[in-house]
């Protein structure tokens, strides 16, 4: 996890991101228990509330779930889910934009792909 908090969003979404990070990078394992509120919060020198709240969404959102009594830990699919979600963020980001771009440009298939490889190869 990053240690760094900026002032772009709420800290509780930047718990949650950094655990999603974690998540898709293979950090945290699906199964696997994540730090207790406690940890992260002494860690980060963050309110345990704020810490709860971050977890609370991706309890809510079911890339983490509550053992109760035990912990909490990655869902099972969490991964494969969040690279869906993640894809689709992709492709609304970057790839409509890019293609009503080229589309204006009047670059063809080729010429995107072609643009794509020399970007890619630098």
């Amino acid at each position: 996890m990053k240690a760094v908090f900026d002032d772009s969003k709420p800290i509780f979404l930047q718990i949650a991101d950094m655990i999603l990070e974690d998540i898709l990078d293979g950090t945290l394992q699906e199964e696997e228990q994540i730090p207790s509120t406690t940890e992260i919060s002494s860690f980060y020198q963050v309110n345990r509330a704020t810490i709860q709240k971050g977890l609370a969404i991706l309890v809510e959102a079911g890339y983490v779930y509550k053992q109760r009594g035990v912990g909490m830990f990655v869902a099972t699919g969490a991964n494969e889910k969040l690279q869906e979600q993640r894809k689709t963020e992709f492709d609304k980001m970057f790839i409509k934009p890019m293609i009503e771009e080229a589309r204006r440009l009047e670059l063809n298939k080729d010429d995107i792909w072609k643009l794509i490889m020399e970007g890619y190869d630098d």
